[in-house]
């Protein structure tokens, strides 16, 4: 019986009511946040939460410390950019998950809640404080592998700038198929020819197909999250789509993905690649589609949710 299957289990057997759950992500509200990752984050936990039977809403950070918090069971703040404190004096569960940037995260604001998870295995906490590994993750039922169009030579890259040249673009615009690249994003127009940028956002819905359909998805990490072990969430959407990935190395990366994603350890190697006959880089649609099985498996949404509700009702059942 597989892990997911025992969280199955043991929630079944769990007679207690449906809890209200809410998601605070660090993203802004209204329209600017639609554009932020962690938004649709957030929206596949929450979906995954309401098929195992609970109340689930998504809020953005401007609601995290509203009066509505205290009327929730659970609330689980997803760590970008900014710290959020918990309400105190307050029954309700309070979950951090450390999704992104470790380096922000200080030992005063860990112990603030009641658990902590982090999307790294390999992540040492300030002050030796305890925390659980739980990685980033797919919606299987969105993201799988499509048919595509065998003559498809794109090279795709979605993603903002982050105020840089981000390596695997720049390096993808110094090879030989800089031709072939569909470059969706904000900020672009900074480092490169208008005529090289294809959109400014892919709306979510279309990243499934998109991912199927490219020849490569493209992927880089920021400097700190790779050397910690935070393995960026296009890599399991990509996979999960049975894609054929390059990204530049993090710590974790071969552990979780194997070799359904190929990495490059820097430009030079990068360009090197991209100009190999892309079946001596990559596996052949077979082991894609295993590895996309696998990645569906053990590192859906599902499973997460499953993680979340059974330590939530067990710091419940301790007050």
């Amino acid at each position: 019986m597989n892990a997911l299957s025992r969280i199955r289990r043991s929630l079944s057997r769990d007679s207690g009511r449906a809890l209200q759950w809410t998601i605070v992500t660090s993203a802004p509200k209204g329209e600017a946040g639609e554009l932020w990752g962690d938004t649709w984050f957030a929206r596949d936990l929450a979906a995954a939460l309401r098929r195992a039977g609970q109340h689930a809403r998504v809020v953005s950070r401007a609601g995290a410390t509203s009066e509505r918090r205290a009327e929730d069971d659970v609330v689980v703040v997803l760590r970008g950019l900014r710290e959020v404190v918990p309400l105190v004096d307050s029954s309700t569960v309070w979950l951090l998950w450390v999704i992104s940037h470790p380096e922000l995260v200080s030992a005063d604001e860990l112990r603030s809640y009641d658990a902590v998870f982090v999307a790294s295995e390999h992540w040492k906490a300030p002050a030796e404080i305890e925390v659980t590994a739980l990685l980033q993750a797919t919606d299987p039922s969105r993201f799988a592998p499509l048919s595509r169009d065998s003559g498809a030579h794109d090279v795709l890259f979605v993603g903002s700038t982050r105020g840089e040249f981000r390596p695997a673009v720049r390096g993808v615009l110094r090879s030989d198929r800089a031709d072939d690249l569909l470059l969706y994003g904000v900020g672009w127009a900074e480092f490169v020819e208008q005529s090289r940028i294809t959109g400014e956002f892919l709306a979510n819905e279309d990243l499934p197909a998109a991912y199927s359909a490219a020849d490569i998805v493209l992927n880089d990490h920021h400097r700190e999250m790779a050397e910690a072990g935070f393995l960026s969430n296009r890599l399991f959407d990509a996979v999960a789509s049975g894609a054929r990935v390059l990204t530049d190395r993090a710590v974790g990366l071969e552990e979780t993905f194997g070799a359904s994603v190929v990495a490059f350890d820097n430009e030079d190697h990068l360009v090197d690649l991209l100009a190999q006959p892309i079946e001596v880089v990559f596996g052949d649609s077979a082991s894609r589609r295993l590895a996309a099985a696998r990645i569906a498996e053990q590192h859906s949404f599902d499973q997460r949710a499953g993680v979340l509700i059974e330590r939530a009702r067990e710091i419940r059942d301790t007050r």
